[in-house]
């Protein structure tokens, strides 16, 4: 009999590449019955399920009732959360799915999508690396900042995603230009934004998979290019058209207390962002118990170029989460080789082309 699964967020580009990740395993998996939801009716077509049902957004306390329902109605013996805003309402109510015998393998609910200032509080404390930080409750603070950091800094929303309302600014002038505009219209309120030092070196990502403490695989790129940055102010548009895998100590090291500063016992997927600064060090600007938007399409790739499934972060994740043997084993820091590039581009696919020979595998 198939697996059956609920995943949540499956128009999304991360939902979508999640179930593609879990067809491509499906034979390992025992084949699958795939139940979807997703709040846009458009978006929510692309995804392979058995099921697509469209869903209210996750603050509406309808939300929650129709996973329930779903749960019911299908049998479901797992959910999957993928965007970061509903895993956190999944994580608050999973007793009400654990009662029902439906399995779900999440962070707890303070790791799942936590505001900026707390991370970089939190992390300060652990001793990991993160730039200072300004929280702007009023004008003063942002003189403040400037006066303290020097310039330039780099604002950016307290909460959200993608870069969000992110801008490198020069002066205390253009901050609150900024934080007026998007107070004015409507976007933010005045005390949602905080400045941090402006790191201009190198952007990375550092992706892990942990099981009750305990660190399964884990993995980290840097991000070469963005697309449409162009018309983008700050030229970050939240997920890489360009990206590298690397193999580097110091991002792995930074990156794992990061994980553990957050959550002291981490259970489920993590992603951390990193910067370098002009000292050449590198800086957590994010911790998050959530799936990076490209973590389940690197796993698909590397597992169709290699033919080797546990290199397929979304396989080795569903089934642990189902309860069964680790047969990939645990301990992974480096799951994937090095100079590797995912290359990325609207309507022409997915390309991991390998700088070592050249070799390239069209992965869609």
């Amino acid at each position: 009999m198939p697996t059956r699964i609920l995943v949540t967020g499956i128009g999304g580009m991360g939902g979508f590449n999640f179930v593609s990740a879990l067809r491509y395993a499906e034979r390992e998996l025992g084949g699958l019955y795939i139940v979807g939801t997703d709040h846009s009716p458009y978006h929510i077509m692309f995804a392979d399920v058995d099921v697509r049902v469209r869903s209210p957004r996750h603050d509406d306390p309808e939300f929650l009732k129709l996973l329930v329902e779903l749960a019911r109605r299908y049998s479901i013996e797992f959910l999957h959360p993928h965007p970061s805003v509903e895993a956190k309402v999944v994580s608050e109510n999973r007793d009400v799915f654990l009662k029902m015998g439906v399995k779900v393998y999440l962070p707890d609910i303070r790791a799942i999508y936590p505001s900026k200032d707390l991370i970089a509080e939190r992390l300060r404390a652990a001793d990991v690396p993160v730039p200072e930080t300004v929280v702007v409750r009023d004008e003063e603070d942002v003189y403040r900042a400037f006066d303290a950091l020097g310039g330039p800094l780099w604002i950016r929303a307290k909460e959200g995603a993608g870069g969000r309302l992110s801008l490198k600014v020069n002066s205390p002038e253009e901050a609150l230009y900024w934080i007026r505009l998007n107070a004015v219209q409507g976007r933010a309120k005045p005390g949602d934004f905080l400045l941090q030092r402006y790191l201009p070196g190198r952007d990375v990502a550092y992706d892990s998979l942990w099981y009750e403490g305990r660190l399964v695989m884990a993995y980290a790129r840097e991000r070469l290019e963005y697309p449409l940055r162009h018309i983008s102010l700050s030229g970050i548009t939240g997920t890489p058209s360009v990206a590298r895998s690397i193999r580097e100590p110091e991002v792995d090291d930074v990156g794992r207390r990061a994980v553990l500063a957050l959550d002291p016992r981490p259970h489920g997927f993590y992603s951390v962002d990193l910067k370098q600064g002009a000292d050449g060090r590198f800086y957590v600007t994010e911790v998050d118990g959530k799936w990076h938007t490209t973590a389940p399409l690197w796993g698909e790739a590397f597992a169709r170029a290699y033919g080797d499934q546990c290199m397929n972060l979304a396989f080795v994740y569903l089934e642990l989460g189902l309860g069964r043997p680790a047969r990939c084993g645990e301990g992974r820091v480096d799951a994937f080789p090095e100079g590797h590039y995912l290359i990325r581009q609207m309507d022409m696919g997915v390309l991991l082309y390998r700088e070592s020979d050249g070799r390239v595998w069209r992965i869609r």
